[in-house]
Parts: C-alpha cells; sequence; structure tokens
C-alpha cells in the first residue's frame, strides 16, 4: 500500500517529485490513500496519462457527494454553481462550453497581444531596479509573475485591475486543500466569488465592451440556440480567470527560479536568443510542471490499464502531469533541467504535458507560452545582477494537486 498522500503538506509542497516516483515504479496507476479519509487512483506514467486523458471511460463530471461530506450552506451552493465550468463536464456539453470561449483563443488573436504583453511587460519591470538596489529583497511572485498574466486575461476578459488583488487570494483559497488554510476560509472565497462574478456580469449585461466575458454574457441570453445558460456563465467566469493567470503565475515564477538556481542555463539563453529562451519555457513546462495534476476523474466503467492495473468503475482518478513528465521512460534525465533537449537539432524528447492532452488539452497554452517569451528575456536583462535572496529548498510551495510553483521569490541586485 502506499503511503499516505497529505497535499497540504508543506514539504510535500516544495517537493513531490520523489513520492510520485516511488508511485511509478509500483505500476502505471496506484491506489493512494489521502488525508482526508479517502482513496485514489493516481497516474504517473507517461504513456498511461495520455491515455487515460484522451479516453471516454474516465469521466470528468464529479460524483454527486464527492469528496468530504458537508451540510448544505451559502459557500456550497456557490461553489456548485461554479464547479459547473467546462472541465468538469463530459461531451457533448463539454463540445458546446468549449466552442463558445475557442474563438477568443485563436492563434491570430492570441499573436496580436504580443505588442501589449511587451508594454506591460516594461512597465512592471521598470520600478523593479530602483526596488531592489534599495537593499530589501522583492518578491518577484508579487512584483511580477502575478500581476503579468493578471493584467493580460483581464483585457482580454474584462475584468477590473483595481479586482485583482481580492480575485487572487479568493481563487489561491480555492485552489488550495482545506486543511492547509484557517477555518472557513475557503468557504469565505467560494462565497466571494459567487457575488464577485454575480455583480461582474450583471455590469457586462449593462454596459457590455470588447471582451470576452461581455461575448459570454450576449451568448448567455441565446442559451436555446446553444449559448451559455446563467449558471454556466458564472462558471465560466471563474474558469476562465482562474486559468488565466495560475498557470502562467506558476510558469514565470518556475522558470525564474531554475534560471537563477542554474546560471549556466541563464547564459546560454542570453547567449542563445529567442529560440533557446523558447526552449527554457519548454523544459520549465516539463520539469516543473505550473499544472501539477488534472481536474479529477472517475472510471464509468471497469478500465484495464495494463501491467496489471485495473480501475474499477466509479473510482476517482488523478492523472499527475507532474509525474508524467518526469517519466524515466520517455525523458532522459528527467530531474535535471536542460533546456538544450528541446532545442531543433537535438534529439527531440516526447511532447511535455503541461497543457493536458486530449479533449480538454489547455485552450490558453499559446497566451501562456507567448507570456513567457516575451517576459522572461526581459526580465533577465532589465536586472542582469538579479540573485536568488533566499535558500531554493525552503522556498513555500503552493500546496495541494491542482497548480503548482513557488509562493514567494525574494530576489536582490548583486
Amino acid at each position: 500500500m502506499p503511503e499516505l498522500l497529505n497535499p497540504a503538506d508543506p514539504g510535500f509542497a516544495r517537493d513531490p517529485y520523489p513520492y510520485y516516483a516511488r508511485l511509478r515504479s509500483q505500476g502505471p496507476a496506484a491506489r493512494v490513500p489521502l488525508a482526508n479519509g479517502t482513496h485514489a487512483w493516481l497516474v504517473t506514467g507517461y504513456e498511461q496519462a495520455r491515455a487515460v486523458l484522451a479516453d471516454p471511460r474516465f469521466s470528468n463530471v464529479p460524483p454527486a457527494g464527492a469528496g468530504r461530506p458537508k451540510p448544505d450552506s451559502p459557500a456550497q451552493r456557490a461553489r456548485g454553481c461554479l464547479a459547473r465550468h467546462m472541465l468538469n463536464s463530459d461531451a457533448p456539453d463539454h463540445v458546446r462550453l468549449r466552442r463558445l470561449t475557442t474563438a477568443a483563443f485563436t492563434p491570430r488573436r492570441v499573436d496580436a497581444l504580443r505588442p501589449r504583453i511587451e508594454r506591460l511587460t516594461d512597465e512592471l519591470l521598470e520600478p523593479l531596479p530602483s526596488l531592489a538596489a534599495a537593499g530589501e529583497p522583492v518578491d518577484l511572485v508579487d512584483a511580477f509573475a502575478f500581476p503579468l498574466p493578471v493584467l493580460v486575461i483581464g483585457e482580454v476578459l474584462g475584468v477590473p485591475e483595481a479586482d485583482r488583488a481580492d480575485l487572487r487570494e479568493w481563487t489561491y483559497r480555492v485552489g488550495s486543500p482545506t486543511d492547509a488554510l484557517e477555518r472557513g476560509a475557503v468557504d469565505e472565497a467560494w462565497t466571494c466569488l459567487h457575488a464577485y462574478f454575480t455583480d461582474l456580469i450583471a455590469h457586462k449585461r449593462r454596459e457590455p465592451g470588447d471582451d470576452l466575458f461581455s461575448a459570454l454574457v450576449h451568448d448567455a441570453g441565446e442559451a436555446g440556440a446553444g449559448g451559455l445558460d446563467d449558471g454556466e456563465l458564472l462558471a465560466m467566469a471563474f474558469l476562465l480567470l482562474f486559468a488565466g493567470y495560475e498557470t502562467t503565475m506558476n510558469l514565470l515564477a518556475s522558470a525564474a527560479l531554475l534560471l537563477l538556481t542554474h546560471p549556466g542555463e541563464l547564459t546560454a539563453a542570453h547567449r542563445g536568443g529567442e529560440a533557446y529562451w523558447a526552449a527554457v519555457v519548454e523544459e520549465t513546462l516539463r520539469h516543473a510542471s505550473p499544472l501539477e495534476g488534472t481536474t479529477w476523474r472517475r472510471t464509468t466503467e471497469r478500465v484495464d490499464l495494463g501491467g496489471g492495473t485495473v480501475i474499477p468503475p466509479e473510482d476517482s482518478v488523478l492523472v499527475v502531469l507532474a509525474a508524467a513528465n518526469r517519466d524515466p521512460g520517455r525523458f532522459p534525465s528527467p530531474d535535471a533541467f536542460r533546456p538544450a533537449r528541446h532545442l531543433a537539432g537535438a534529439q527531440r524528447p516526447a511532447p511535455h504535458l503541461a497543457f493536458g492532452h486530449g479533449p480538454h488539452f489547455c485552450l490558453g497554452s499559446r497566451l501562456a507560452r507567448l507570456e513567457a517569451a516575451v517576459a522572461l528575456p526581459r526580465l533577465f536583462a532589465a536586472l542582469p545582477g538579479l540573485t536568488l535572496a533566499a535558500d531554493p529548498d525552503g522556498l513555500p510551495y503552493r500546496p495541494g494537486l491542482l497548480v503548482r510553483g513557488p509562493r514567494r521569490l525574494p530576489v536582490a541586485l548583486a
């Protein structure tokens, strides 16, 4: 029996990879006891992860009463409403919901954001040299990795900049294990998010703009023609905001940390130009997956994954992207940070799974890559003497099994 998994444990949050490696050595998936008293199957092998993510026998629709039993409350009703998003749906509902947002993330529309991302990046970087020169460490998460993707996704979606701090706090709470926070903090966050998006949608109905939320609000009025109903609209608003900045924030913070702790790779990126910076982004996505795991799935029938692993029907399953991306059967020296493995002419590795696979592949993957490709070289060009101002082994990480990245990244100028 695998050892107990406690996603709220700070040590596990900092370095979950040894645990995942032990699971992977036991087979393509393992039934794991969780700290909340339940069990779940964790899929850690690369090939099995791809297979599960593309297999309709693994449903994304959460079972009734999933997780710890909780009494009815405003927070529970808010959570239930906001959880009706497309990641928690199967075809044909998923196809319909995804279609409504695909147009906002076409390559042409995403690439057209580059000049704006460049300007936002430079504006955020402008005060950092003087702040760092003052002698006090600067938290690169708060000062850079968080605000940039929030500003970008805020413009795409139409979320006011003044609301970003509250939204960050609320989405942080709902994406964390309850055991890692103060009592009532998660319930309060669900209630606040529901109220916020209800008000925002009402505002978009009164004063629509040239943004995705306004378009979705308009589509909600066309529900009979395949648009969103009011509950789906609230859930879509929550998902797009949460997914729109969480992944990119963790990608930027993790990439900066990896480059600061691998100075040879930073030098190679400066010398290698655009191609090497792109390789840094891809290797960060593989090595430090900003999405640690997918949303939970459940089996709709008995599934044989091979290797003697058989998952019964109605069991909970989590595909651990962070583990699949370090499968030694697909990635040589998987624990090493080696951007050059992604360069043209190299023996190219298997495609990583940082953005998932199959029908639920991340719509915003191109935007996340673009933001990182723009922001990272500008960051290190603007602050050439940047150094880490803390022990990397002691940095706090986001708890949980959904998203992963350093919560703080103190830096200083050498």
